[in-house]
């Protein structure tokens, strides 16, 4: 019964991991550098304003700044802490010998993701006292802030299972890297540009003829599944308001986003957990 709440491999990246000095260098530079951007922020604000005290709506304005940084950051990091997992315990050629401990594909596949994200976790609650500032200031909810830290944790768990999937289909860590960036890429990117272009032709459309909005679900969904798309709609609530009337799709991006990424996820850690042993089920 204890050995089915224990994964070692979770337990050996996670000691390897953060027993690492460059772990906590990295966070104490990203905290300096956070601290940096919000009180020179405060600074440069209160000094042109002439006023000497910052406003409720200077104060959103730097919270939608951090909000978008630390996007960025998840983005950026999340790939390159588990696109080479697996495949650099191939390269090292300790691959072989994790898979012949009594460890399941499994065990061995969640060990690795859930310590990429715990790290991650960790980088995002270091930076909690530097968020509660706007507090001090107004113009910023707990509720708020509560649901975009609940969608930090859907976003890096998705990139985490894509990096994972890669890493193991993939023999090289940095062919990995490069598919798992492109991914992230087409996600945040791609998919922004295809609802600018599917919206504008409608647009066009509608114009040419009889000046109705039509329904454009393809649209609704490249927005959907976008995540800088679905943090505007979080920070500003008129934004979710203008893609329902782009697309004349009722249906809530979050919803969407959620759905999108949660199925996502689960595709990901299944192809990776059945391809971990499938060179050791051809050679039998």
């Amino acid at each position: 019964m204890k050995q089915a709440f224990t994964n070692p491999v979770l337990k050996k990246e996670i000691k390897l991991r953060f027993r690492s000095l460059k772990s906590f260098t990295g966070i104490l530079f990203y905290l300096i550098a956070m601290c940096i951007f919000v009180f020179g922020f405060i600074m440069l604000t209160t000094s042109f304003t002439g006023t000497g005290y910052f406003r409720p709506d200077e104060s959103f304005f730097m919270f939608s700044m951090l909000t978008f940084i630390q996007l960025g950051l998840i983005l950026f990091i999340t790939p390159g802490l588990t696109a080479g997992a697996i495949s650099s315990e191939r390269e090292k050629q300790t691959l072989n010998i994790l898979l012949t401990t009594s460890q399941t594909s499994f065990q061995i596949i969640t060990g690795k993701l859930t310590s990429s994200i715990a790290f991650l976790l960790l980088l995002v609650i270091a930076g909690l006292p530097i968020y509660s500032l706007v507090f001090l200031f107004g113009g910023v909810s707990p509720g708020q802030l509560g649901i975009i830290f609940l969608f930090y944790f859907l976003t890096m768990i998705a990139i985490a299972g894509i990096g994972i999937m890669f890493s193991t289909i993939i023999r090289k860590t940095i062919v990995a890297m490069i598919a798992t960036y492109g991914t992230m890429i087409f996600l945040t990117a791609v998919t922004g540009f295809i609802f600018l272009v599917i919206t504008r032709m409608n647009m066009m459309a509608t114009g040419m003829a009889t000046g109705t909005p039509t329904a454009s679900p393809v649209g609704h969904f490249f927005a959907s599944i976008n995540p800088v798309v679905l943090m505007l709609t979080l920070i500003s609530q008129g934004s979710d308001s203008f893609i329902t009337q782009s697309t004349q799709i009722d249906f809530p991006i979050w919803a969407g986003y959620t759905i999108f990424y949660a199925c996502l996820t689960l595709v990901t850690i299944f192809i990776s957990v059945k391809k971990l042993r499938v060179n050791m089920k051809r050679t039998k």
